[in-house]
């Protein structure tokens, strides 16, 4: 399970023993928001939250309070609390972010040492392998998975724990925005293609080469998405 991905049951709240409760409330609806069940400016109903979970509206409030520190609902006046809408302009940095943290993460795996660096390429080209695979099928909700997964994984072979919770954060973000483009299927073979270069550039522990791919890659997956919402030409 990728550590964006939660499952989402209530079913969960019967066996709690030393988990915050608010935690597990925090758990549920970010599954939920990541999953798209709740959408980029909808609004989230708390005693609806509360009624299906079985808890008081605390843990609720405080939950939500813990998912707009991290960017991923907005508290309005008057309002109540909707799930995020990213603008361009914030879109665009957190790809300029993310950009610099894979490349970095690709440096930090290229320099592996044989056994770690064999290993995750093991994984690396099974993932390859599942995008393929999901992409002849047009699934594209299993090929962005394996899109995140094959990054994650490359990001944890860094080592860095600061480097992982940082990145993870940017990912979580970036997910607003990714769910309303993921029927378009934009530009999947050209990605496949530059994981591919990133696997042989791992395989080659080159590590500047590795990075800066690692780095051109997240570019690229910028302008595509950019691509993607421009109105077409008359």
């Amino acid at each position: 399970m990728l550590p964006w991905f939660t499952e989402s049951s209530a079913d969960r709240f019967n066996d709690v023993r030393d988990t915050s409760l608010a935690k597990l409330v925090r758990d549920d609806m970010l599954a939920l928001i990541l999953k798209g069940v709740l959408a980029p400016g909808q609004r989230i109903n708390e005693p609806d939250v509360a009624s299906r979970l079985q808890v008081s509206r605390v843990p609720v409030r405080e939950a939500l309070r813990e998912l707009e520190s991290s960017g991923l609902v907005v508290s309005r006046k008057h309002s109540g609390v909707f799930v995020r809408q990213l603008d361009a302009a914030e879109i665009r940095d957190l790809y300029q972010m993310r950009g610099l943290l894979d490349g970095f993460a690709g440096r930090c795996a290229a320099g592996l040492p044989t056994e770690k660096r064999e290993a995750l390429l093991a994984l690396l080209t099974a993932s390859v392998e599942a995008m393929r695979e999901a992409a002849g099928q047009h699934d594209v909700q299993r090929y962005y998975a394996e899109n995140l997964r094959f990054h994650w994984a490359i990001v944890e072979a860094a080592g860095n724990r600061q480097l992982s919770e940082t990145y993870r954060g940017i990912v979580q973000k970036l997910h607003l925005s990714r769910l309303k483009n993921l029927s378009q299927n934009v530009g999947v073979q050209a990605s496949i293609a530059e994981h591919v270069e990133i696997v042989q550039a791992l395989r080659d522990a080159d590590a500047a080469r590795c990075e800066a791919l690692m780095a051109r890659h997240v570019s690229d997956a910028y302008l595509r998405l950019v691509d993607s919402e421009r109105p077409p030409t008359q």
